[in-house]
């Protein structure tokens, strides 16, 4: 069964509510069995436009993945992140 991917890309515009949102939104992805692959750190853009800070985190199938981003609890971490920033979130199946 092909992995689900949880894919974001984000400005963050108040770095203190972002780490508020971030910490929540971590602790929802374990009861969802999410493991962060890629959580900010170097980019650069290769085409198109980019935002500064990317993420991915991997589920165990696409299902679990839609679940976490669709859940009551991530819908809490997100109120969390108001006038935080900018986010893009997408759930993609893996190969």
């Amino acid at each position: 069964m092909p992995k689900g991917y949880v894919i974001g890309r984000a400005k963050v515009t108040d770095a203190t509510k972002w780490a508020v949102y971030a910490a929540r939104s971590s602790e929802v992805m374990k009861i969802y069995g999410g493991t962060p692959i890629v959580r900010g750190g170097q980019m650069t853009v290769a085409e198109g436009e980019g935002r500064a800070r990317n993420i991915i985190i991997e589920f165990a199938d696409f299902q679990s993945a839609k679940a976490y981003a669709a859940s009551p609890e991530y819908a809490e971490a997100r109120k969390l992140r108001e006038g935080a920033g900018e986010i893009d979130l997408v759930v993609v199946e893996g190969a």
